[in-house]
C-alpha cells in the first residue's frame, strides 16, 4: 500500500481522534500553535474524562481548561508561561515543567507523552508533512509518543532543514485549516506591537557598540531584546551570521537584505539556522518558504552548546528582568512569581562563551514599576526565591540605558561598581552603600 492509501485510511473526525485520550493520560501539547479543532474537541470531553494531565509546551489559545470548572476532568503542566498561563501559575492551578537547557525532552524518567497533538501541512509528493514555522522538538516527541494526533493545516509553510516528518509515523490526521491571524501583529511573547521608547532605541544604540562585521548572532525573546532588530542595530555591519532558537521580527528582512548572509559563519556558513521564524510578515514567510538560505532544525540541535560554540565571533542578546552585584542574570522570575522560562539563553549563554570572540549580552531597562513602585532592576542580591537563568561564571555584558559594564573577568567589588554605574542614578547611592556592606570591610 502507498503512502496516499495509508494516509487516507488515516484521516478521521476530531471526535474520533480525541476518543482515543483515555481517562489518566499525559497528552503532550508540542510547542507551537495547539492544533485548534483537536484542541476544541478535547475541551468538549469535560466530565466525561478524569485526571487527564495536558502538558502544554508553549500556550498561546485558550480553549476553556484554564477555568477552574475543568480541573475536574485536566491537570495543566506548562513548559513555558506565556501571559496567557501567567495568572493560573500565579494561583498554583498549574504545574510548571523545567526544560534541560531551554527544551523539554520528551524521554527520560517520566517516558513517553501518552498522546502527542501536533500541526502539521499536508503530505507533499514524497507522503511528508512539514512542522510549519518551528520545529522545536516535534519530531523527538512524536517518536517517543504512544498516539500521535496531527491536524492538517494548509497555511502551514515548507522550509530546508530537519523540517519534515512522514505520515507513517502519525496515527491519525484530522483536517482543518483554520483563520488564523494576520502575522506581524505580536511580538514572540504575544504582546501587542507598541512604538519603541527612548529606553528601548537608546539600549539598542549600546548593543551596536560591541558589534562587528562578520559576527553570528541569536536574539532572545524579551521586549528589549527583540527592539535591536528592527531599531537599524545590525543595519551598518557586513556578513552577519544567523544561528539562534526563535527569530524575531526584523531578522529576515536582514537577510533579504544580505546583511545577514552567513558568509564568514564556522558552522553552516551561508545559511540562516533557527528552530523556529514565525512572527514575520506574509513576505517573510514567502522569503522562508524552500528558500536553502534558511533552514529549521530541532530545538535540540540548535540548543545544543557545541553548536552554538562552533561559529567564532557567537553574540547571543537577551533580556533579563534583574541582575545581582555578582553578575547573577534572572530572566524567569522575581523571587518565586515566575513570568518567563529560560528559553535557550542558558545554553547561548553557555554557547558564546566557549565561542572564540564570543560575546553574551543581556539588556533589560534599568527600573521597572512607576512612582513609589518603582524598583532598580540592579539590586545587590536577587530576591528570595528568583531563579537564577544564567550563573555568575558566565555572565559578561549587561547594558540598560545608562550604558554598558562588562563582567568577564572582573571581581565582586569590580562588578558591583561596574553595575552601579549603569543603574538609574535615583538609585546609585543607596546601591552603593549596599556594596560596601557586602564586598567592603
Amino acid at each position: 500500500m502507498g503512502w496516499q492509501e495509508e494516509y487516507k485510511k488515516k484521516i478521521v473526525t476530531t471526535e474520533e481522534a480525541v476518543s482515543h485520550i483515555k481517562s489518566g493520560d499525559r497528552v503532550c501539547f508540542v510547542q507551537g500553535n495547539e492544533p485548534q479543532a483537536l484542541g476544541l474537541a478535547l475541551a468538549g470531553r469535560l466530565g466525561e474524562l478524569e485526571n487527564v494531565l495536558l502538558s502544554l509546551r508553549t500556550p498561546g489559545r485558550d480553549f476553556g481548561w484554564y477555568d477552574p470548572v475543568f480541573e475536574m476532568s485536566f491537570k495543566i503542566e506548562v513548559g513555558f508561561p506565556l501571559p496567557i498561563v501567567r495568572q493560573i501559575i500565579a494561583e498554583r492551578r498549574a504545574d510548571l515543567a523545567i526544560g534541560g537547557l531551554g527544551f523539554i525532552f520528551s524521554e527520560g524518567d517520566r517516558g513517553p507523552a501518552d498522546v502527542v497533538m501536533v500541526e502539521l501541512s499536508p503530505p507533499d509528493e514524497h507522503g511528508y508533512c512539514s512542522f510549519g514555522a518551528s520545529v522545536w522538538t516535534k519530531k523527538t516527541e512524536i517518536r517517543a509518543a504512544k498516539i500521535v494526533l496531527a491536524e492538517i493545516n494548509k497555511n502551514l509553510i515548507r522550509t530546508y532543514g530537519e523540517n519534515y516528518i512522514h505520515v507513517d509515523e502519525i496515527d491519525y490526521f484530522v483536517e482543518h485549516t483554520p483563520s488564523g491571524k494576520t502575522p506581524g501583529g505580536t511580538d514572540l511573547l504575544g504582546r501587542k506591537n507598541v512604538e519603541a521608547g527612548e529606553t528601548e532605541k537608546t539600549i539598542a544604540n549600546y548593543v551596536a557598540e560591541l558589534l562587528k562585521d562578520g559576527d553570528c548572532l541569536q536574539v532572545g525573546v524579551g521586549s528589549t531584546s527583540e527592539w535591536c532588530c528592527t531599531l537599524g542595530t545590525f543595519e551598518k555591519f557586513k556578513d552577519l551570521g544567523w544561528h539562534s532558537e526563535t527569530t524575531p521580527r526584523g531578522i529576515i528582512p536582514l537577510i533579504r537584505k544580505g546583511v545577514i548572509n552567513g558568509s564568514r559563519k564556522n558552522f553552516k556558513p551561508n545559511v540562516a539556522v533557527a528552530t523556529a521564524c514565525g512572527g514575520g510578515s506574509k513576505e517573510d514567510m514567502e522569503f522562508v518558504t524552500m528558500n536553502p538560505a534558511f533552514e529549521l532544525h530541532s530545538a535540540e540541535w540548535c540548543l545544543d552548546a557545541r553548536n552554538i560554540a562552533a561559529n567564532d565571533n557567537m553574540v547571543a542578546i537577551n533580556s533579563a528582568v534583574s541582575v545581582d552585584f555578582a553578575g547573577q542574570i534572572a530572566a524567569e522570575s522575581i523571587g518565586p512569581r515566575v513570568i518567563s522560562g529560560a528559553g535557550g539563553q542558558t545554553s547561548f549563554a553557555i554557547g558564546s562563551f566557549l565561542s572564540k570572540g564570543g560575546r553574551f549580552i543581556t539588556v533589560m531597562p534599568s527600573t521597572v514599576g512607576s512612582g513609589e513602585k518603582r524598583m532598580s532592576r540592579i539590586t545587590p542580591l536577587l530576591a528570595e526565591g528568583t531563579i537564577v537563568t544564567v550563573p555568575r561564571t558566565i555572565s559578561d555584558y549587561v547594558i540598560t540605558e545608562f550604558g554598558i559594564t562588562h563582567l568577564k573577568g572582573k571581581s565582586q567589588r569590580e562588578r558591583a561598581l561596574g553595575l552601579i554605574s549603569i543603574a538609574h542614578p535615583d538609585f546609585r547611592a543607596g546601591l552603593k552603600k549596599e556594596a560596601d556592606k557586602l564586598y567592603w570591610p
